[in-house]
């Protein structure tokens, strides 16, 4: 019962993450670039694409996801985070790992208000402050009918710029959002589904070389 429950919030996790793409309050002094510190600002549509495992531990055990992908917009100052889609799964397509299936699906989409945050500290290696703002999902476990868990609210991450010898995942080069044990707590649902869940995870984020292409294949950077 212990894996079942986890698997019920996996999902839910991983689009949390997904979406960390930016922190509310955008400062004057953010700018989104184009692949580089001195490319010209970008604004438009993006996709954060996870990079390895996602994983997801609670009270009562961890289990993780293997593909996810979220596809939004951003203002080039770094406001204005818009989430319109987001999936996830395990290896091909299928559930996330755990004793049983589970459908994962999001709830109240767009989800608004997020934004980038330049760090010109760069405290712990990091380049921003990442945050979603209002992100909303469920996850039904099939299992005696249907156990149904719903987390929700804010999450803030780590921004990393693609050459960032700091960032999480340097087999990639692209700009990364990275989580280290961020909460996600739960908003409704089964009594058993537990009140919180901790998930780590990477993600590469990119833009549209071509605006309104679909295809993502623009670099980004944040810069001051």
């Amino acid at each position: 019962m212990a894996r079942l429950r986890q698997t019920a919030i996996i999902g839910t996790a991983v689009l949390a993450v997904l979406a960390a793409g930016v922190s509310p309050a955008a400062a004057a002094t953010t700018t989104i670039r184009k692949g580089s510190a001195t490319a010209d600002p970008y604004a438009g549509n993006v996709q954060a694409s996870l990079l390895g495992t996602a994983t997801v531990s609670t009270s009562i055990g961890e289990g993780s996801c293997t593909e996810s992908t979220m596809t939004g917009s951003i203002q080039s100052d770094g406001s204005d985070l818009s989430v319109t889609s987001a999936t996830f799964s395990g290896d091909g397509g299928g559930p996330c790992s755990g004793t049983t299936s589970a459908t994962i699906e999001t709830l109240n989409l767009p989800w608004t208000g997020g934004g980038v945050v330049f760090d010109e500290g760069h405290t712990g290696g990091r380049d921003a402050t990442v945050t979603i703002a209002n992100f909303s999902v469920r996850a039904t476990v099939d299992i005696f009918g249907g156990i149904t868990c719903e987390f929700g609210g804010d999450l803030t991450a780590n921004g990393f710029n693609g050459d960032n010898a700091s960032r999480p995942d340097t087999s990639s080069s692209e700009a990364q959002v990275g989580v280290q044990n961020a909460q996600v707590n739960k908003t409704g649902g089964s009594f058993l589904c537990p009140s919180t869940a901790t998930v780590t995870a990477t993600y590469a984020l990119k833009g549209e070389t071509a605006a309104g292409s679909g295809t993502y294949d623009q670099s980004l950077y944040v810069t001051s």
